[in-house]
């Protein structure tokens, strides 16, 4: 897993990957290792941006401390990312980068297009599994750097007990807090969750289109959520009736799916030749019914008058 991740010391590095890599794909980005954290005790948070948008990635951030080094997060003005300013969680991001002596973070970018495929998969990978998987790759990621890790403060996806529990049982070595609305109770997840939103602004800002690399595509999205009339305008203008929408668009959203339906060529995936082959053998009668196994006899023993007699 360590060629999957990229180190970054500074936001404008963090910008410069995220725009520079394929959309399609996932992108890990994380700090420096600060050398106290391999000796003393140390909390970490988790939090995410981008659940709820038809529009773009879903980005897992997290950020790690030594326990006595949680003042610093309070000076830098960790809160919850939603309350501030892009301007304001751009500067306390990189004043987090800064501090890389004694904070710690990383981010996975979760592509559109990775949450599209395990949503239609046979085995259906829930958003909810997907968000856990990536806080628990997270958490198991600063372990296998040497992190002393002792705390961990999540903002909660579902029953935040269950969720709790499961983290608990994976990681029994841990004091695990899963709650609701943590980036606005604990600093070290307020730090993950503005780590989460700034990279997750960057990606979309600087979205690289696969399908028209060369060309200006409409930006004029809105806020990127079903509910948003800009939002849907946007989908409605820029689908493909074969192809769909771009991959900026998660498929798997209902808002896409209506507009798939509506306005994209409908498929049908069923084999013709087969259902028109009238030699086929229904797979029902290779079973019992009414409870008794149903046996044909060959013509071999038809002429030869052979019957079944009771076992010896």
């Amino acid at each position: 897993m360590d060629s999957d991740y990229k180190v970054c010391t500074s936001i404008e590095e963090v910008k410069t990957i995220i725009s520079s890599e394929d959309n399609s794909f996932d992108v890990f980005i994380e700090s420096e290792l600060p050398e106290t954290t391999k000796t003393e005790k140390c909390i970490l948070g988790i939090d995410e941006a981008g659940r709820g948008p038809v529009l773009g990635p879903m980005v897992y951030g997290t950020s790690f401390c030594c326990k006595d080094n949680q003042d610093i997060l309070k000076a830098l003005g960790c809160a919850d990312s939603k309350v501030l300013t892009e301007q304001a969680r751009d500067d306390i991001f990189d004043g987090i980068t800064k501090q890389n002596d004694v904070l710690g973070w990383a981010v996975h970018v979760i592509s559109p297009n990775t949450i599209s495929n395990c949503n239609f998969r046979r085995q259906k990978c829930s958003l909810n599994e997907v968000s856990h998987n990536a806080a628990i790759g997270l958490i198991q990621r600063v372990i296998d750097r040497g992190v002393n890790l002792c705390e961990v403060y999540v903002d909660t996806v579902g029953p935040a007990e269950k969720y709790e529990a499961k983290l608990s049982a994976i990681f029994p070595q841990l004091k695990i807090k899963v709650s609701k609305k943590a980036d606005s109770l604990f600093p070290i997840v307020s730090a993950a969750s503005i780590c989460a939103k700034v990279t997750r602004d960057a990606a979309l800002k600087n979205w690289k289109f696969a399908e028209k690399p060369d060309e200006d595509i409409d930006s004029k999205w809105g806020s990127g959520y079903p509910g948003d009339p800009v939002t849907k305008d946007y989908l409605t203008k820029n689908i493909d009736p074969v192809f769909g929408f771009p991959n900026i668009v998660r498929f798997c959203w209902s808002t896409a799916e209506t507009i798939l339906k509506d306005r994209a060529i409908q498929v049908d995936w069923s084999d013709e030749d087969e259902d028109d082959d009238k030699n086929t053998v229904p797979i029902t009668s290779f079973f019992a019914q009414n409870g008794k196994n149903v046996q044909q006899k060959t013509a071999f023993f038809d002429d030869r008058c052979l019957v079944v007699t009771n076992k010896i």
